[in-house]
């Protein structure tokens, strides 16, 4: 493979990246293709010694998402890690995606009991007292509060199962690749094999 068409490869594997986390890429993979002229070695030797250019625009987008999960702990990052993960094999798209979408929509299921519970106990607590129910207005002021409280810690029980999860699909992916670490050394150390 000439360095154009790696180039080339990696350049359209990496799109949907920050332009300027594309830039340092390319810039590195650059850099190995001088270096190698360099040394004497052939571009078809050095595209051969870094491997399939689509293989590491993959692993290099998995790593880039998990390190966002990592830094921001927020929803998109959370998806992006996710995607980033599934982006690397069509097998395991096979095999995690349905478990994924089974897991993600038992998720937003409970999420919107959560916001159907909290504005109920919110209705209940507001209009409780004027509504007549039995037991009077505190019964139904302290059963407002009672499912506004049951529901903002179903809440929060659902956010630590959610980052949990989460955070075992990235070790999934790690485990399960040997996630970027050999595939990103020599482009850190700026060697080539």
């Amino acid at each position: 493979m000439t360095r154009q068409a790696f180039m080339a490869r990696l350049r359209e594997g990496l799109r949907g990246l920050p332009p300027s986390a594309q830039a340092d890429i390319v810039a590195d993979y650059e850099n190995h293709f001088n270096e190698g002229a360099a040394a004497g070695r052939s571009e078809a030797d050095v595209a051969s010694g870094l491997g399939d250019p689509g293989r590491l625009a993959r692993e290099l987008r998995a790593e880039i998402g998990l390190r966002r999960w990592e830094e921001e702990r927020s929803p998109s990052a959370g998806a992006s890690a996710i995607f980033a993960v599934l982006g690397l094999g069509a097998l395991d798209i096979l095999v995690l995606l349905p478990i994924l979408m089974g897991i993600g929509g038992a998720i937003f299921g409970v999420g919107v009991a959560v916001i159907a519970i909290f504005f109920t106990g919110g209705v209940v607590f507001a209009a409780g007292p004027f509504s007549g129910l039995p037991g009077g207005a505190g019964a139904a002021v302290l059963a407002g509060i009672g499912l506004m409280a049951g529901a903002a810690s179903l809440g929060a029980v659902l956010a630590i199962v959610t980052i949990g999860l989460v955070n075992a699909l990235v070790w999934y992916g790690r485990l399960h690749y040997r996630l970027l670490k050999p595939a990103l050394e020599p482009q850190v150390s700026g060697g080539l094999q």
